[in-house]
């Protein structure tokens, strides 16, 4: 799947900044479906100056009149609420949130609704959706602008679809000492210690094994564990 079927819907926007600056948001997490509800502004200069490279996201916005329009084909619709309201219905974290929009989106169409900047989406344009979320924020100090909502939504969707890709191996194969390789720089670097006077060869105490279990913990590489061994020889060469 791809995310193209996840739609940020943006309901009676009153300020073209924050429109561009949810495009910004959108495309840095690779959504580009952008519906806009009755906007009380047109998409203008302001707007594509804080979109900030994402115009291609204004440019192909959908503009219509009501939220019903917007989501007349999805199959899943989850709106953007506090959690205080009168009529409880059932909410999902931003985590699940992103997880449910990717998992529903292999099947078709579904929406991410955003309300109104001052007042939020209202109780009649709540109960038109399936889930709401809540972004878990300070108590204190709540404030999240349109923008800080919209990127902190699609960034747990983003997580969301990145967790259903295969995983990339590394270009480059890492190499690993083999445990005679490992033996052999433990057995230098001990006898370094002695020669340096690091370790009383009398009173040893624990020095090798915590040394130990700092490199097993740290598991160099075979290159890494070659540049050690390295150390080790100039300081031979150092102290004779």
């Amino acid at each position: 799947m791809t995310l193209d079927d996840i739609r940020i819907v943006l309901v009676n926007t009153s300020h073209s900044g924050n429109i561009g600056s949810a495009a910004r948001a959108m495309k840095t997490m690779g959504l580009s479906n952008l519906y806009l509800v009755d906007p009380a502004c047109e998409i203008d200069s302001h707007a594509s100056a804080l979109a900030a490279g994402a115009t291609d996201v204004l440019g192909k916005a959908v503009v219509v009149d009501t939220l019903a329009d917007a989501i007349a084909d999805c199959s899943l619709t989850i709106g953007t609420s506090a959690r205080s309201r009168t009529l409880s219905w059932p909410m999902v974290e931003p985590r699940e949130c992103g997880e449910k929009l990717v998992a529903e989106a292999a099947n078709g169409p579904v929406a991410l609704v955003f309300g109104r900047e001052n007042s939020g989406l209202t109780n009649e344009e709540l109960q038109q959706c399936n889930y709401h979320v809540c972004i878990p924020a300070n108590p204190e100090y709540s404030s999240l602008n349109l923008a800080m909502a919209v990127q902190t939504l699609c960034y747990e969707t983003r997580m969301a679809y990145l967790n259903t890709q295969p995983k990339q191996q590394e270009q480059d194969d890492v190499t690993y000492p083999n445990a005679k390789q490992t033996e052999l720089f433990y057995e230098h670097l001990e006898q370094t210690l002695n020669d340096t006077g690091f370790i009383i060869k009398q009173h040893p105490g624990m020095v090798m094994t915590k040394l130990r279990r700092l490199f097993n913990r740290a598991r160099p590489e075979e290159a890494e564990m070659n540049i050690l061994r390295g150390i080790l020889t100039s300081i031979n060469k150092s102290i004779k």
